[in-house]
């Protein structure tokens, strides 16, 4: 598709707007109905949201609470050169 067809079906799109009617009453419906969904309905949370929320909050706090752990991995190639060395959790760094 070209610019041109986008930009057309664009203005197309605008015209065809409820909000753009000369009838008043179908503006108020198309603007009620739009406010009606930006307003803030209260959530209500249910059991797999709670369930959500305990679970991080234990993951977090083992987390805490366990202490540090430190990895090293030493890769060597056929020679017996060292390939790769790696440090993971290593205090100071």
């Amino acid at each position: 598709m070209s610019e041109l067809s986008n930009l057309s079906e664009l203005a197309h799109f605008v015209g065809k707007s409820r909000l753009t009617s000369s009838d008043d009453r179908v503006r108020r419906r198309a603007l009620a109905g739009l406010t009606a969904r930006l307003d803030p309905r209260p959530h209500r949370r249910g059991v797999g949201d709670l369930l959500g929320v305990v679970l991080a909050l234990s993951a977090r706090t083992r987390r805490m609470a366990m202490p540090r752990v430190e990895v090293e991995i030493d890769v060597f190639a056929p020679g017996g050169k060292r390939a790769l060395r790696m440090r993971l959790g290593h205090p100071g760094h």
